[in-house]
């Protein structure tokens, strides 16, 4: 039985039907920008690996590192214990991220990430005396990860959850911000989505311990970016009714958005946020939540005081070592003017979709490009020119899109670009 044989009759692979398990390559070995499968072709790896290889794969700077860690520590519990690697990341993270987040509690994934978010948000309330608020808000469109109470504030309809909707929470759920990023703001709030936000939150007080969104750009949900102000001003609203603030930047943060933290470009913060995906540079799987001073003490007043998780690889020294080795790399350079030049190209390369009458939209923000169609695409069928192109893209919903690594060469962009206006013309 080949690999590709055993793969198919016995591996279970993320959002596949296993009875149609569809195209797979097996890939033999990574570097840079691309991917080589067995057979010895090079496809450029269009998606980062779902969002996570910024600098590329096997960076030698990332690959040091862990090798390093591993020949001196491994892992060991957190519990009652610490090392350089968790505090070296933990200084680095400090001084990147929001001024008002000081507490780091590391994770395992992006989803845990999202998990762990939650559940500060309802200890905390009821560290205050709100034990009836165990419930959230959030809006349409969003997508929060697959673990149990991050489904649940997926969107219930349109998400990839919506088969579980009797076995989850019940949350509440607002319309997307209906202002695009480009767009002025309409200081309205019947018409910037604000209204009904006001009225939810008001209406739902007593139960709602926390607003939890994707700041301005909503990624599997449909790579919709919208307006900051929103942002902005749901602050102020969640200040008033004493309901916390979470940013899911999973996908966002490290410089995919243009900025180091879609965070930034509000003129507020948030209590938590979110982090993973690109925090190890796609080496290892890792993530982290970060809160503040209020949230932390509050929990820590509160009854039973102690923080009820603690993963059994929480801070593990080869995902911190990564980590740090990422993050150094990325301030290290100009990552700022390599996304804008990234996004500059892609403007120009993707200009003429507008004029296919299939697509309904294009779009760029920093280093994500997307043609939405207005059709479904198949991922399957997107595989099945993937070696002809030399590209990697796997579409999803209505959008063809991509997130490059930021090494890709000017070169390189110009092979995805072309790769997208193929698969916007022929599926």
């Amino acid at each position: 039985m080949t690999p590709l044989e055993f793969d198919q009759k016995h591996l279970w692979h993320p959002y596949t039907n296993v009875t149609k398990p569809g195209r797979t390559f097996v890939v033999a070995e990574s570097e840079g920008v691309h991917i080589t499968l067995e057979d010895g072709t090079r496809l450029i790896d269009a998606m980062s690996s779902w969002w996570c290889m910024m600098h590329g794969h096997k960076h030698p700077v990332i690959t040091r590192a862990i090798h390093d860690q591993l020949d001196t520590l491994p892992h060991v519990m957190f519990g009652g214990l610490t090392h350089a690697p968790a505090v070296d990341l933990g200084r680095k993270l400090l001084e990147i991220t929001p001024e008002s987040l000081t507490r780091i509690f590391y994770c395992d994934s992006g989803s845990v990430s999202v998990e762990v978010a939650m559940k500060m948000a309802v200890q905390y309330q009821h560290a205050l005396g709100f034990a009836g608020r165990s419930q959230f808000a959030t809006v349409r469109s969003g997508y929060h990860g697959d673990t149990w109470k991050a489904m649940s504030v997926c969107d219930p309809h349109t998400g990839m959850h919506h088969l579980f909707q009797g076995a989850m929470s019940v949350q509440h759920f607002v319309s997307r911000p209906p202002i695009r990023i480009n767009d002025d703001w309409i200081d309205d709030p019947a018409r910037n989505g604000l209204a009904e936000l006001r009225q939810v939150l008001e209406t739902g007080r007593e139960r709602i311990a926390a607003f939890i969104l994707e700041p301005i750009v909503q990624g599997t949900g449909g790579m919709y970016f919208y307006h900051p102000e929103y942002l902005n001003q749901a602050r102020a609203i969640c200040d008033e009714l004493g309901i916390l603030l979470i940013f899911d930047e999973i996908a966002t943060g490290f410089g995919r958005t243009g900025e180091l933290f879609a965070t930034d470009f509000c003129k507020v913060e948030p209590d938590i946020i979110c982090l993973g995906k690109g925090l190890t540079g796609g080496h290892i799987s890792f993530a982290a939540t970060m809160t503040n001073d209020r949230v932390a003490q509050g929990i820590g007043g509160g009854n039973p005081g102690i923080f009820m998780h603690g993963p059994t690889y929480m801070g593990n020294p080869l995902a911190c070592a990564a980590a740090k080795a990422s993050l150094d790399i990325l301030t290290g350079q100009d990552w700022r003017g390599r996304v804008c030049e990234i996004a500059d190209q892609m403007r120009v390369e993707l200009a003429p979709a507008r004029d296919l009458p299939n697509v309904a939209d294009l779009r760029v923000l920093g280093a994500i490009g997307v043609i939405e169609m207005k059709h479904r695409v198949s991922a399957d069928a997107a595989h099945m020119l993937a070696k002809e192109m030399g590209v990697f893209l796997r579409p999803f919903g209505t959008n063809i899109y991509t997130m490059p690594p930021f090494i890709t060469s000017p070169d390189q962009l110009s092979e995805i670009t072309a790769g997208m206006l193929r698969l916007a013309r022929e599926l």
